[in-house]
């Protein structure tokens, strides 16, 4: 079926003719010119027209007028526009009472360029490439120190951020470290920034802060999980983690109930380290059918079955020995919410994306790591406000039937 042709307002229909007579544009270059030619006779219009209702009367107006205060010329101005820069003529009054709107007094930049800048830098780009890229597209320069003021706006909005209110509970909350590198005088050093994503109980993602220390260690963490219940979380279901000794024991002080799972993908790779890489493929493909298996005692049986298989390698065999419990308590949920805690690909996901725009190099200071981090934090977040956690009903349908969550649930959410 042949979609009908859109009809156009017959007043811009004239008007892009009007511009197309007058300038009579050939290629697509010469009609980007005649549009910014265009930009300053607007704007004078615009002025004029606050001019007038600023006085009470239009130039060609002979009649008495309200006061003494006449027009008095014109100032020139430069303006940073999409389109470049475009030299405009301000109207002036004699007691200097006129305030423009469209374009206020000490405004030179109406291209709304900081939400551009800010959003190049929450991609990793650099002052330098920002500043050519901004000069390549809109025909203007902007110094470093200008795109550094752009991005320190950031700085009030990004504290109240690390101390805003929490939520009262989370289902499940995903715990990592990522290392950057940060230059203090002559000394460089890599910092550990500990990064906190949880699910809440309608099945949305949140980063819940941002911390940074000089290592990863249990006590940090400690400190951190106070922090957040001191902000307002007052229970969390499941805490998935890669292994940090000492951990597990640190959450369960701070949230009794926690449920603390290792994650079974750090674990594969632990113990393929002890592997030959010829046998990779059937050492996996063994281990799938134990934390993969259906139910627990199917899962007991593969691994019994795994331990003789692969006796050769006693180191590997060992992690799993030594944290079978982990595989173990998977089997007390339902197949949704296993495949929710068992791995931490969630925030592993989010580090990726964070290295993504701190691999360019050292940072000056922790401001300025921070201030990148939080803007890629607002990205993040611009794709997951969108959806749900998937198959989420299934998940909280799982946990409401198990006796350790529902009066939980029940707690914290409307059903």
């Amino acid at each position: 079926m042949e979609m009908a042709r859109k009809k156009r307002d017959p007043k811009k229909v004239a008007l892009a003719q009007a511009i197309l007579d007058a300038y009579q544009p050939e290629t697509a270059e010469d009609m980007n010119n005649a549009l910014k030619d265009l930009f300053g006779p607007m704007f004078e219009a615009m002025l004029q027209g606050e001019m007038n209702h600023h006085l009470g009367y239009d130039s060609n107006d002979k009649g008495p007028k309200k006061d003494d205060n006449r027009r008095n010329g014109y100032g020139k101005k430069t303006l940073k526009t999409t389109q470049g820069e475009v030299e405009i003529e301000v109207p002036r009054d004699r007691d200097g009472s006129f305030e423009p709107q469209v374009v206020p007094k000490r405004t030179k930049d109406v291209s709304a360029i900081e939400n551009k800048v800010l959003a190049m830098y929450a991609r990793g780009m650099s002052k330098r490439d920002i500043s050519s890229t901004i000069e390549d597209i809109y025909g203007f320069q902007m110094s470093h120190d200008m795109i550094s003021d752009i991005t320190d706006c950031i700085i009030p909005e990004l504290e109240e951020w690390k101390n805003r209110p929490l939520k009262k509970c989370y289902a499940f909350v995903f715990v990592d470290c990522l290392y950057v590198t940060l230059r203090n005088d002559y000394e460089v050093k890599e910092c550990a920034v500990y990064v906190i994503l949880g699910y809440d109980l309608n099945g949305r993602k949140e980063i819940l802060g941002l911390w940074i220390s000089e290592s990863e260690s249990k006590n940090y963490w400690m400190q951190i999980f106070d922090e957040i219940k001191s902000r307002g979380v007052e229970d969390i279901f499941f805490i998935s983690m890669d292994g940090v000794s000492g951990l597990e024991a640190g959450a369960k002080a701070i949230f009794p109930k926690v449920v603390v799972q290792r994650c079974i993908v750090h674990l594969i790779r632990n113990s393929i380290k002890y592997v030959p890489t010829k046998d990779y493929k059937k050492f996996t493909q063994s281990l799938k059918k134990v934390y993969g298996a259906p139910t627990l005692k199917s899962a007991n049986s593969a691994f019994e079955i795994f331990c003789k298989e692969w006796s050769q390698y006693p180191g590997a065999v060992d992690v799993w020995k030594r944290n079978y419990s982990h595989v173990e308590q998977l089997f007390d949920y339902g197949s949704a919410v296993r495949k929710v805690m068992y791995t931490t690909n969630a925030i592993e996901a989010v580090n990726s994306s964070f290295r993504k725009v701190t691999k360019k190099g050292a940072f000056p200071n922790e401001t300025a790591l921070f201030k990148l981090l939080y803007l890629r934090i607002k990205e993040l977040e611009k794709k997951w406000s969108t959806g749900y956690i998937p198959n989420w009903s299934m998940v909280l349908n799982q946990l409401m039937v198990n006796d350790l969550f529902k009066d939980r649930i029940n707690q914290y959410i409307r059903l």
